[in-house]
């Protein structure tokens, strides 16, 4: 019984990480600004981290990225604008879903593109592979069937 309650502990703490970056100070008075704050927060990328948004890290720079999105949504910014500006500020990378607009179709399609090229050229190998002449298989000669032989009498 006692594995059992440490694993479920074990569970629950590991849940409750994500939310433990977002400290108590940082947090809006009104519910409604707080709500926007974390959205807005849950699609920026800690430039720390860089695999987390600024909501799940505890690192200083997330935490002040955070207190800036609350302040620019307290000074009456709207969501579009907070990301504008923070974007203006830190570029596109700071974005954990990049746009598609720009250059960044680039990056958006190597993928794609890099699969497609790939199954032409496997294709291609395939086909060619196929049409290749096929060397007729000789049998062996009578000097070496006679040694075959007399190996295996052995």
């Amino acid at each position: 019984m006692t594995v059992l309650r440490l694993w479920i502990s074990v569970l629950l703490i590991a849940l409750a990480a994500p939310l433990a970056a977002v400290e108590p100070d940082e947090m809006l008075d009104d519910p409604l600004l707080e709500k926007r704050a974390r959205h807005i927060s849950d699609g920026l990328r800690c430039l720390v981290c860089q695999n987390e948004s600024i909501d799940e890290s505890n690192a200083s720079l997330a935490k002040d990225l955070r207190i800036l999105v609350r302040e620019r949504l307290s000074e009456g910014d709207s969501d579009t604008e907070v990301v504008d500006y923070i974007v203006a500020r830190y570029g596109e990378f700071v974005l954990l879903q990049p746009t598609t607009g720009g250059w960044n179709w680039v990056l958006w399609a190597t993928g794609p593109i890099g699969f497609v090229l790939a199954l032409l050229i496997a294709a291609g190998y395939l086909r060619a592979r196929s049409k290749a002449p096929v060397k007729p298989v000789e049998g062996l000669s009578a000097e070496e069937q006679a040694r075959l032989d007399e190996i295996m009498k052995g």
